[in-house]
C-alpha cells in the first residue's frame, strides 16, 4: 500500500537491454518487460484503472487468464466483488491465481459456449454489475497507455514499438499515447498466424471475426475478433499487424530465456517472434519489444525452453 489506505498503483515497466539478443536479431533492441508487473502482466494497468474508476461494487469479465488475475487483484484492492468467466482449457496456473486473488471463476467449455456468450448471461443475472472487456473498454485502453508514457519519459529514441495483439487493448493504448505525444514512432502488432483475425481485418478493411477460438500456444491472443473501440483506433493508427508462426513464438520464448534471462509466456514472446518473422523491416533500427507477461504454465515453459 502507498499512503494511508491508498491502493498500490501499477509498477513502472522494467527496461531490459540484452546485447546478445540485439546481435542475434540484428536490431538495437529494448525490452519493456511487464513480467514483474503486479499479477505478472501488463493487464494490471488496465484492471487498476477500471477498478479505481467504476462506481459499481461488482465487476464481471471474461478472460483467458491474465486480465482475470489482474481485475481480481485490482477489485480486491478497492473492496469490490469480481467474477471471471474463463475457458475450461485455460492454464491451471492462471485459473488458480484468479481464485487466489479473491475472484469467483466461472469455467466454460468454449467448444459448447463462447466466453462472451456466458458473460452476457451473467450480465443479465447481475444487472447492477460493471461488465469489463479486457480490451474493448475506454478505461482499459487508458490504463494500457501508461506503458507508452513511461517509455517516452526515458527518451529512448525509438523507431518501433512492437506489442502482442489479441483484442487490441494494449496496442490501442500504445497508439493513442504515441499520437497524443506527437512522436514519430511506428506501433506494430504481433499476432499468432493461427489466430490472425486482426491481420485479416486489416487486409479486409473491416473487422473479421473467427468462428471459434484457435489453438495457438499464445493463449492470451485466443480471441474471436478485435474490439470495436480498438478497431476505431488501430485502423487509423497502427502501422501493421505481423503474423507470427507457432515455431517463431516458441523461439521467442527460448531467446528471451537464453539471451535476456527473462521468463515470458508465449503471448509475451510474440513481439520477438515478429522480429524473427520480418527481420529486414527492423534491421539496424531501435526497436522496443513489449514482453507483455510471464504467467507461463511451468510444464509448458520447461518444455519450450528445452527446445523439445
Amino acid at each position: 500500500m502507498t499512503g494511508a489506505g491508498s491502493p498500490t498503483p501499477p509498477r513502472p515497466t522494467t527496461i531490459v537491454s540484452s546485447p546478445r539478443l540485439s546481435r542475434k536479431l540484428g536490431v538495437d533492441l529494448i525490452l519493456a518487460s511487464e513480467t514483474l508487473q503486479y499479477t505478472g502482466s501488463f493487464k494490471f494497468r488496465a484492471a487498476y484503472n477500471v477498478a479505481r474508476n467504476v462506481t459499481q461494487t461488482h465487476v464481471i469479465t471474461a478472460s483467458s487468464g491474465n486480465f482475470g488475475q489482474a481485475i481480481a487483484y485490482a477489485c480486491s484492492l478497492f473492496g469490490k466483488r469480481c467474477t471471471v468467466v474463463m475457458p475450461s482449457g485455460a492454464p491451471r496456473i492462471k485459473v488458480d491465481a484468479v481464485r487466489e486473488y479473491g475472484a469467483e471463476v466461472d469455467l466454460v467449455d468454449v467448444r459448447q459456449k463462447g466466453r462472451l456468450e456466458r458473460l452476457a448471461e451473467l450480465a443479465k443475472e447481475f444487472p447492477a454489475a460493471y461488465v469489463a472487456s479486457p480490451y474493448d473498454d475506454a478505461l482499459v485502453i487508458e490504463g494500457n497507455a501508461t506503458l507508452a508514457t513511461e517509455l517516452f519519459a526515458l527518451d529512448l529514441d525509438l523507431d518501433f514499438i512492437i506489442a502482442p495483439i489479441g483484442g487490441g487493448g494494449l496496442t490501442s493504448g500504445l497508439v493513442k499515447a504515441v499520437e497524443q505525444s506527437g512522436r514519430k514512432i511506428d506501433v506494430l502488432a504481433a499476432e499468432p498466424l493461427l489466430s490472425n483475425d486482426a491481420a485479416e481485418s486489416f487486409r479486409a478493411g473491416h473487422i473479421v471475426e473467427r468462428s471459434d477460438e484457435s489453438t495457438t500456444i499464445a493463449d492470451g491472443a485466443r480471441v474471436l475478433r478485435i474490439g470495436d473501440r480498438n478497431w476505431d483506433i488501430l485502423s487509423n493508427g497502427l502501422t501493421a499487424v505481423i503474423e507470427v508462426t507457432e515455431d517463431q513464438i516458441k523461439e521467442g520464448v527460448r531467446l528471451l530465456f537464453a539471451l535476456a534471462n527473462l521468463k515470458a509466456e508465449p503471448t509475451g514472446a510474440l513481439a520477438i517472434g515478429a522480429v524473427l518473422a520480418q527481420p529486414d523491416r527492423f534491421k539496424g533500427k531501435r526497436v522496443c519489444c513489449v514482453v507483455s507477461g510471464g504467467n507461463a504454465d511451468p510444464a509448458l515453459y520447461a518444455h519450450l525452453v528445452a527446445g523439445i
